[in-house]
């Protein structure tokens, strides 16, 4: 399983002196993109095939504080891809130094075409590198059906 380890810094904190909600997101990109660099995903091949990353949702669940002062661990497994890897689903764990769980995080997202801002699927040598890449035990082929499990727009009221 791939991991990154972060020391809690002074701007990682909120108010209430423990791990703010946005440092977990601020982690877990900096894991995925890690990830995703040692896979041949890094500014320049994306570049050549003019893609980026765009994040769908991240639910985060949080089982206990994190504080400044001791390192903490993110992992990352692969729990889905649809066939033309298009569409992505990480988890995230998130691990004090004595390796207990403290949060879980499920995110999914897509590729896009950074000229037409169009949903796309990854060049063959991209899915050739995720073909390598260990997936979870539960891994599941992702169809855009997956992605809209939660899709539903807000009803507004007519004045």
């Amino acid at each position: 399983m791939y991991t990154k380890s972060f020391d809690i810094r002074w701007s990682d904190l909120d108010a209430n002196r423990h791990l703010a909600n946005a440092a977990y997101l601020n982690f877990m990109s900096h894991t995925r993109m890690g990830f995703l660099m040692e896979c041949g995903f890094n500014q320049q091949s994306m570049a050549k095939f003019n893609i980026g990353p765009v994040v769908f949702y991240e639910h985060i669940y949080y089982f206990k504080e994190a504080f400044a002062g001791k390192p903490v661990s993110v992992s990352l497994e692969l729990k889905g891809l649809s066939e033309d890897g298009m569409f992505f689903e990480f988890h995230h764990n998130f691990y004090d130094y004595k390796g207990q769980n403290f949060a879980h995080c499920e995110m999914m997202g897509a590729w896009i075409d950074l000229d037409t801002r169009s949903l796309t699927g990854l060049p063959a040598v991209f899915l050739e590198a995720f073909d390598l890449v260990e997936k979870a035990v539960d891994f599941k082929l992702l169809t855009k059906e997956d992605t809209r499990k939660y899709a539903r727009k807000p009803q507004h009221k007519s004045a």
